[in-house]
């Protein structure tokens, strides 16, 4: 049995989403130094603001703009930053409640120990020195020694000069996968262009790729069973939209592909045919990388389709 194998996996992707008027108005706002809420209907003035209620589901612009400082209602000391946290020395996470608003903002607080924070401290905000419309506009929360500044929530129209109306947020994730035997034995006989799943012991299903255990009946696998090389499309879907860093050309295809001998489909890209031709029963086999670690995607063997009732129970 080859030993468990172990790597650093990094999950990084840029996520772009447009702003609807409240949103953009808050993040607007934030560049300007503004900080704004909505108000319900019951009269709660939220911070940050949402769309719609979170009590009646009822849509809600009336826009409000509130203090600049607030009071602690929770909190939790970072004592080790990450990569791409806002601050690089060790910080509060806090729940900040602003002066006139009636929930809490989550963000950071910059103190010199956990001994220096507790709940119910006086905060106000840090504004970055460069301001783009994001939430990290506000730099961070400082201790403020004042008392409330009694200044009333006021209406605002939430108009500003060149309103943001979008953002991209990189998104990161980096952590260590340990796949475990099953998927280890999976990975090293996929090194060796043979594709093994396991066997259920109950159901006797061929899971592939293998968990350690069968989904349906719970109990453990451990007989090897060699499937594919070659499979059947069962499902598939269009891609039109090209992903950074990634050097392919759209439209392409991703499948659920049913590998014979398997009884769980697999996911994997479809090359070697027009992507307007990919079919559910397609017969395809593996094209492999030019190292032979891996199927690079699957392409048409030339065999008939397969019949429906072959696949029905895979898609």
């Amino acid at each position: 049995m080859p030993e468990a194998l172990s790597a650093p996996l990094v999950v990084e992707f840029p996520f772009t989403r447009s702003l609807g008027p409240v949103q953009s108005a808050f993040l607007t706002g934030l560049r300007e130094r503004t900080v704004l809420g909505v108000r319900t209907a019951g009269g709660k003035i939220l911070v940050p603001p949402v769309e719609y209620d979170p009590v009646t589901a009822e849509e809600i612009r009336e826009l409000t703009e509130v203090a600049a400082t607030g009071t602690v209602t929770t909190w939790a000391w970072n004592p080790a930053p990450r990569r791409g946290q806002p601050l690089d020395a060790p910080f509060a996470w806090v729940l900040v409640r602003l002066d006139g608003a009636d929930t809490a903002l989550l963000h950071v607080l910059a103190a010199p120990g956990p001994e220096a924070v507790r709940t119910g401290m006086r905060v106000r905000i840090r504004w970055a020195a460069e301001r783009t419309g994001a939430i990290t506009d506000i730099a961070c929360f400082e201790p403020y020694d004042g008392e409330e500044t009694g200044q009333q929530p006021a209406p605002h129209d939430g108009r500003f000069a060149n309103p943001v109306t979008g953002i991209v947020t990189p998104t990161r994730l980096d952590y260590r996968y340990t796949p475990g035997r099953a998927q280890s034995a999976y990975l090293d006989a996929l090194s060796r262009r043979r594709i093994v799943g396991e066997r259920c012991p109950s159901c006797r299903k061929v899971y592939v790729p293998p968990r350690g255990a069968c989904p349906t009946c719970g109990v453990a696998t451990a007989e090897q069973v060699e499937v594919g090389p070659r499979g059947t499309v069962t499902t598939f879907c269009i891609v039109n939209i090209k992903a950074k860093n990634l050097d392919i050309e759209v439209p392409y295809v991703y499948a659920h592909i049913a590998l014979d001998g398997a009884d769980l489909a697999l996911h994997a890209r479809i090359g070697g045919i027009p992507y307007d031709q990919v079919r559910m029963g397609l017969r395809v086999e593996p094209v492999w990388t030019e190292d032979g670690r891996h199927p690079d995607h699957y392409r048409p063997t030339g065999e008939p389709d397969a019949d429906y009732d072959a696949y029905k129970e895979l898609v």
